[in-house]
């Protein structure tokens, strides 16, 4: 399998809380690389084992291997907005729908604008966004109780969440960049699921998915003191110029999902940087814009 670069979480300053790990089976890490063989391509993915344990869901987070596409989408595009061919996008949701044992026309698709807007799903939505037009727009978070229905959503950089209650059989997926997690979707999400299905937030499950991590997320200092004002220092360290700022969106996550009444070790937090790995995942920052889109795919078992 291809050689992820892994980042080390333990740079953390000692003013930061003493976060409990994830509880994840022995001896597995916090994320898991697979690799299936479909029409002579190694399709790579990666899994959570905390997600996996709960027993009711299906999942993924895709890497750049093992679809049809080309050029700077190599290989693995999951995007129709960028460019790439409709029918190389297509066929590349086919065959993540193989892994599923799904197909294309049971996945909906949010559209998302940075916001922290959030829509139920229903099986009336199966195939939006990827086999036919959405009627809905502005939506970064997806939750549903609807077995047999895949939520999906976009991501080169940016903070995949995954959420699995387990107790009343409900997930939940958002996207969250630096806005979405300024605007606290993780706990937006949390209070979603509360409200439509009657979780309690001591009964979910989490992952912070894989994207951009603290070291090579430089921001200006006006982004920093939105985090810094709500989470502390420890989320927004001194960069290397002045008036510059690392950022660490895995952080501020987690100590969001934490003070939504999420376990500690409830949460699975990614030591995988998109950026770091940009022949591996694509990345904005890395590529300057240039690439595709990676995708995070959540469903109920039927």
């Amino acid at each position: 399998m291809f050689q992820i670069q892994r980042t080390d979480k333990k740079g953390h300053t000692e003013q930061e809380p003493d976060v409990t790990q994830a509880t994840v089976p022995e001896g597995y890490p916090v994320l898991r690389q697979n690799r299936v063989l479909i029409e002579g391509a190694a399709l790579e993915y990666l899994t959570f084992p905390l997600l996996e344990q709960t027993g009711i869901v299906k999942h993924l987070f895709t890497t750049r291997l093992g679809g049809v596409s080309g050029g700077e989408f190599s290989a693995m595009n999951l995007s129709a907005d960028r460019g790439d061919m409709p029918e190389n996008v297509l066929e590349n949701y086919r065959r993540i729908a193989r892994v599923l044992g799904v197909s294309p026309e049971d996945m909906a698709a949010s559209h998302q604008t940075h916001t922290t807007n959030i829509r139920r799903m229903t099986a009336a939505d199966k195939g939006k966004g990827i086999v036919r037009p959405r009627d809905y727009s502005d939506i970064d978070g997806m939750v549903t109780d609807e077995p047999g229905l895949v939520l999906v959503t976009f991501y080169a950089d940016c903070v995949p969440l995954y959420f699995v209650d387990p107790i009343h059989h409900a997930i939940g997926l958002a996207h969250s960049g630096w806005r979405g997690t300024v605007g606290r979707m993780g706990e937006c999400m949390v209070r979603a699921m509360e409200e439509q299905f009657g979780t309690r937030p001591e009964e979910l499950y989490a992952a912070i998915g894989p994207s951009i991590c603290r070291d090579c997320y430089e921001v200006s200092e006006d982004v920093a003191e939105q985090f810094i004002d709500m989470l502390g220092e420890q989320v927004a360290l001194p960069g290397k110029a002045p008036g510059k700022y690392q950022l660490d969106l895995w952080l501020a996550n987690e100590l969001i999902l934490r003070q939504s009444g999420l376990l500690p070790g409830h949460i699975a937090v990614t030591d995988i940087c998109t950026c770091h790995n940009s022949g591996y995942l694509f990345s904005h920052r890395a590529s300057g814009g240039k690439r595709g889109s990676l995708a995070a795919f959540l469903g109920l078992r039927a």
